[in-house]
């Protein structure tokens, strides 16, 4: 905190000698001096980098920032640059959390994996290891195909909730959908289910007031997840909950990529079809997910529910293979250490679909790795992004890629939201990680790994119906694009950190 309140103090005081030197009439020297003093809280704040042994390309890209952009650059490095911040700002959940998690695997029977074959049981072992998570058997897993299954699917659970509701959502919309959803929580709760809402301060933006006051007035408990207003000062207002959640009494639980909102049914002109996939729990696996969502609420309201067997009663069902929930964010081990793992383990095939293709150096390389053994590689990406940045960013990584043997494919039929990743036919990923570096270090995501469950084949089918909808990136095409496409690249590909 000491050290906020000093770059706070030097934000002022760029602002000061800013206006001294441009807006006033003072001597000479004293613009001479105020320059140096601003040079000198420049010289303080990059040895302070220096510092941090981040990597050298990192560093002197800041460096240049700083040096630069004057006083913008500053700002834009207190809020966006600092991401080491995130160990202390959320130390406390970080340990709390934990502390539940392992509780839970203590209390749960050692899963026999003698069953899995030899890169299945490789993963599960290191999943066992890496996640504080345990891994869970008695869970059945459906896979929902885009918006309007899933959100058949989602309505038909919130109607039959005889207990309590719990959604958390990264984007929560007021419109046609979202007030939709809304009525039905409100119905519920005058039948006596509880109902509890977090959305985050972000993505939920456009959450209007009457809309959440209309909420809370039915009796419905509604909480927004780091409100900007209480991160200017900390930074926390850069990492934001991605997550997308829904428990229903602890029988079923819902998690994927679509949010709430009138796109991720398609009618929204700007981005025309919505390609993606959720997924609806059974069983074991949804005690997992509701603690998470129960963290997340403590983290909020203060409310200390983890611990209440009303809550973490589990639900056991006929299970057909193994479902392991993974939660990461600034505070826990980065979703992209399992990625890495999977596409190491891999023998035969890695497809990957994600709408936002930032993968680090590691991923890189393990794709790299892979596909020189032979091992089959499909990426598949959209066609036109939603942002400039995003879209020339993922256009930036391609080239080595495909001087290395990957297949990339660009969706076409409309926007691809979907995250997924699929190793050899029997293990899966799904859930609301994309592959960048946001999902990677700064957003709280809450993945589903399958292993051997036979969800995984519509997992494959989908993937193969939404190839049929893809044009082929061929190398040597894709190394004739114009000049200014490659500019543009490089350009975006220079916020790859932050994206």
């Amino acid at each position: 905190m000491k050290t906020r309140r000093m770059e706070l103090v030097f934000i002022i005081l760029m602002f000061a000698l800013a206006y001294l030197v441009f807006f006033t009439n003072v001597p000479f020297l004293s613009k001479v001096i105020s320059i140096a003093f601003y040079g000198g809280m420049i010289l303080i704040t990059v040895f302070s980098l220096i510092l941090e042994n981040r990597t050298a390309q990192n560093t002197l890209l800041w460096i240049y920032i700083l040096v630069f952009l004057p006083i913008l650059g500053y700002i834009i490095y207190v809020y966006s640059g600092q991401l080491l911040l995130k160990g202390y700002l959320f130390k406390s959940k970080r340990i709390k959390d934990r502390e539940v998690f392992e509780r839970m695997s203590q209390k749960k029977e050692k899963i026999d994996f003698s069953q899995l074959n030899y890169h299945q049981h490789h993963f599960t072992h290191y999943l066992d290891r890496a996640a504080a998570t345990p891994t869970n058997s008695n869970t059945h897993t459906q896979i929902l195909k885009n918006g309007e299954e899933t959100f058949r699917e989602i309505k038909k659970a919130l109607h039959d909730a005889k207990d309590f509701i719990h959604l958390e959502y990264y984007i929560f919309r007021d419109d046609r959908l979202g007030n939709e959803i809304i009525d039905i929580l409100i119905d519920k709760v005058q039948e006596g289910v509880e109902v509890r809402l977090m959305y985050d301060a972000v993505g939920s933006i456009t959450l209007s007031n009457v809309a959440v006051r209309r909420m809370k007035d039915a009796g419905i408990r509604v909480l927004p997840f780091l409100p900007l207003k209480s991160g200017l000062i900390n930074q926390k207002f850069n990492f934001r909950n991605h997550r997308k959640i829904i428990v229903v009494d602890g029988k079923v639980g819902f998690v994927g990529g679509l949010n709430i909102g009138i796109e991720y049914l398609g009618e929204d002109e700007n981005f025309g079809f919505w390609c993606d996939t959720h997924v609806l729990l059974e069983g074991e696996a949804v005690q997992t997910l509701h603690a998470v969502f129960l963290l997340d609420w403590r983290y909020v309201s203060g409310e200390m529910l983890v611990t209440d067997e009303r809550y973490m009663k589990p639900i056991p069902v006929s299970g057909d293979g193994l479902v392991h929930v993974v939660a990461t964010g600034p505070e826990t081990k980065r979703m992209s250490d399992h990625y890495y793992a999977m596409i190491s383990c891999a023998t035969k095939s890695i497809w990957i679909a994600s709408p936002y293709f930032v993968p680090n150096p590691a991923i890189r390389t393990a794709l790299r790795i892979a596909a020189h053994k032979g091992i089959q590689i499909r990426i598949m990406v959209p066609d036109t992004n939603d942002g400039f940045l995003t879209q020339y960013a993922t256009r930036s990584y391609l080239p080595e890629l495909l001087r290395a043997g990957v297949e990339v494919y660009a969706y076409q039929k409309g926007f691809l939201h979907k995250k997924v990743m699929i190793v050899d036919g029997d293990l899966a990923t799904i859930g609301t990680a994309n592959m960048d570096m946001r999902s990677f270090r700064l957003n709280f995501e809450v993945n589903l790994f399958l292993i051997g469950a036979k969800s995984i084949q519509d997992l494959v089918s989908h993937y193969e119906e939404d190839l049929e909808d893809c044009l082929r990136i061929r190398p040597v095409e894709f190394y004739k694009r114009r000049w200014t496409e490659k500019v543009k690249e490089s350009f975006a590909r220079l916020f790859s950190g932050v994206l």
